[in-house]
């Protein structure tokens, strides 16, 4: 249960909360005269363990989702699992281990390792197993308008059909064929119409899981995936798509096209917010390198789950860092000299400093401005003795640092 300040009687703002939206490149205001936004974000696929990178990705919307809270907005908040997909039956199958038992276990310590650094969960966690009867219909619906096409016995997208196309991310037509080509596209497929076309549904393959629909056996793409879940769960547009910022394209272009040619041409998504990537030993922290930091590794480590979080909130989500060893240090000596400074009998007020967090986190999300309005107020003498309460009940809810 997060917090709130007014129980601890400090007031309420009325400072709107604006955050970066990937499309635009400008600050965007969210919720703004609404009490309510709809946020999805794009989660795992769990054939491996939490790393840094994601960490820091799921970390960002929960700080979104706190300062939302903050300003009287609640969110309704949807995000998917990956629990089918190529990366997944591949590590299955280099493994031994059935596709379904790696999937479930790998969600398990996902959602452990969420909960050890007080990531807010979702309202509705969505595998794309359990939504291929909605994947399927809109994929139906798609060929049905027209917007979909076969490709011996698969169906493929036309992004032609869609005028948002190239809207998310503003990239030229050379530069995205050659990262669909990095990032688990298909632009040599003889067949295809366009190099950009993308999957939406793979016919069955011998030795690969698929499901019975109105399209004929079959699994579905992943672009559409997240496409269908969002509108069944949230409606046909939403206020914000979210995600780590390799999913921009063309993950994040494609799900949008689809979603508008099926939403009668409305853009998507108001805002797209993207957690830039973390890097370590010069490269993106990723699966495929396999250059991971582990969530896990660190917290049976015994590493306090809060100095990991404090290590992320150090570095702004806009902007790319190289993951260091040095990271946890720092952060076990700022968590130690916060909570010393909690545990005072008196301190300053603590409504300058929560006046200070609204304003960098309300304003872009901007946490490591945050942290070092704690680190002054940790720092300074006062006579208040409510306010070390009061300090810590706002790190508690607004910086999710217990």
């Amino acid at each position: 249960m997060v917090p709130t300040l007014t129980a601890v009687g400090i007031d309420a703002s009325d400072l709107p909360v604006s955050v970066r939206d990937t499309a635009s490149g400008a600050l965007q205001r969210v919720g703004e005269g609404r009490n309510q936004i709809s946020l999805y974000v794009c989660g795992i696929t769990p054939y491996d363990a939490t790393h840094l990178g994601h960490a820091a990705t799921y970390l960002l919307f929960d700080e979104l989702q706190r300062v939302c809270r903050d300003a009287g907005i609640s969110v309704r908040y949807v995000q998917n699992v990956t629990d089918v997909d190529d990366p997944l039956l591949e590590r299955a199958a280099a493994t031994g281990e059935e596709w379904t038992g790696l999937a479930s276990r790998e969600i398990d310590l996902f959602r452990a390792d969420m909960a050890a650094l007080r990531i807010l969960a979702p309202a509705e966690y969505v595998g794309a197993v359990e939504a291929i009867p909605d994947i399927a219909a809109a994929v139906g619906r798609l060929r049905d308008d027209g917007a979909a096409y076969d490709v011996d016995g698969d169906l493929y997208f036309s992004v032609s059909s869609s005028a948002d196309f190239g809207e998310v991310s503003h990239l030229s037509p050379a530069e995205m064929v050659t990262i669909f080509g990095e990032r688990g596209g298909d632009p040599a497929r003889t067949g295809k119409k366009d190099p950009l076309d993308c999957l939406l549904w793979q016919a069955v393959r011998p030795g690969e899981p698929s499901w019975e629909t109105d399209l004929g056996a079959g699994r579905p793409g992943w672009h559409i995936e997240c496409a269908a879940i969002a509108m069944r769960h949230l409606g046909d547009t939403i206020d914000i798509q979210g995600g780590g910022e390799d999913l921009v394209f063309p993950h994040h272009e494609m799900s949008a096209a689809q979603a508008s040619v099926l939403n009668g041409g409305e853009r998507f998504a108001g805002v797209y917010l993207h957690q830039a990537m973390v890097g370590y030993d010069g490269e993106k922290m990723s699966k495929s390198k396999g250059n991971l930091v582990l969530v896990s590794t660190l917290r049976e480590a015994g590493v306090d789950p809060m100095a990991i979080r404090l290590a992320l909130l150090d570095h702004h989500h806009a902007t790319a860092w190289e993951w260091n060893d040095a990271e946890i240090d720092g952060a076990t000596t700022r968590l130690a000299a916060w909570r010393e400074a909690f545990a005072r009998e008196t301190a300053p007020s603590a409504e300058i400093l929560v006046a200070e967090l609204r304003a960098s986190l309300r304003e872009g999300l901007n946490t490591p401005e945050s942290l070092k309005a704690v680190d002054t107020w940790c720092r300074s003498e006062g006579e208040d003795a409510t306010a070390p309460e009061k300090a810590r009940t706002a790190v508690d809810a607004l910086l999710g640092i217990e």
